[in-house]
């Protein structure tokens, strides 16, 4: 390990940034430096503003683009101390992403067709939860406060821990499930490594199956349920704030993103047309202008 990638790591660390930022920031300032053949910290401005047009040459999503732009800035910034960055690469505009919805419909399609009890809990316990997938996986039984109907999530993003309630159907169903697969540390442990919680990779396979069983037209990954639930339960009148807290959201803007998608606060909205006293009309009176 050289000793640029140890900084990078430690200075990673000591804001306590997840796993998965680690390994993508790292492994973004990794493809920066394979593509000129030499060290960073030998590289300037004008390097970053030519392979950050060439990813954009190859039409990397505004996504990936927006990750390795942050990755090379906390380099340069943060573990180099270069005062150029902000000045010099200027900052993406970002256009939020549509955000798919499943229907209430289509979850209770997947869940139908889906005959595996583990399979199902899974599945049931991301709508009814909204819970990330790496969330979900790292659950244990000891989570689960049946007295309080609460569920302890110990490691949410940042690792900042919250309490979420308890559905009483989803309470009755990991009954269930725990007295058919009795488990003893982990909720969902891997098949292969029962002293092991399930991969995400595994959790994504799973939610892909069920939804091509199920028919629907898109691909189905964990976040969707998450994504579904937050929306339906501002359906229902869920206020912003409580929706905020469910998720673990640090700013509320994220959770804003939700009254685009929906539909019942759109139906809900009245259109000023409706409360103008009109003379109705029937047919065109008017004799130069006809169709």
């Amino acid at each position: 390990m050289t000793s640029l990638r140890k900084r990078m790591i430690e200075e990673l660390q000591l804001r306590n940034c997840s796993a998965g930022t680690v390994n993508n920031y790292l492994n973004a300032v990794w493809r920066f430096t394979k593509h000129y053949g030499k060290s960073p910290d030998l590289l300037g401005p004008e390097d970053v503003r030519q392979y950050l047009l060439h990813l954009r040459s190859e039409k990397r999503a505004p996504s990936t683009l927006h990750v390795i732009r942050a990755a090379l800035r906390f380099l340069y910034a943060r573990v180099l101390k270069r005062g150029w960055f902000d000045e010099e690469i200027p900052a993406p505009k970002r256009r939020p992403r549509p955000i798919t919805v499943l229907s209430s419909e289509q979850i209770t399609q997947m869940l139908n067709q889906t005959h595996n009890l583990k399979h199902w809990t899974i599945l049931a316990t991301f709508y009814a939860t909204a819970l990330r997938s790496d969330e979900l996986r790292k659950l244990k039984v000891g989570d689960i406060d049946g007295p309080r109907m609460l569920l302890h999530i110990r490691s949410g993003k940042g690792d900042i821990p919250r309490d979420i309630p308890l559905s009483p159907a989803l309470r009755e169903q990991l009954r269930v499930y725990y007295r058919w697969r009795r488990p003893t540390d982990w909720l969902f442990p891997s098949k292969q490594r029962p002293h092991e919680p399930m991969e995400n990779k595994t959790l994504r396979t799973l939610c892909a199956t069920a939804g091509r069983r199920a028919g629907i037209p898109f691909r189905v990954h964990p976040h969707l349920f998450r994504h579904a639930c937050a929306t339906h339960m501002l359906d229902a009148g869920a206020d912003l704030r409580t929706i905020q807290v469910w998720l673990g959201h640090a700013d509320i803007r994220t959770t804003a993103r939700y009254l685009h998608v929906s539909t019942a606060r759109l139906h809900a909205a009245p259109s000023p047309f409706d409360a103008l006293h009109l003379v109705p009309i029937d047919y065109s009176t008017d004799p130069v202008r006809q169709r």
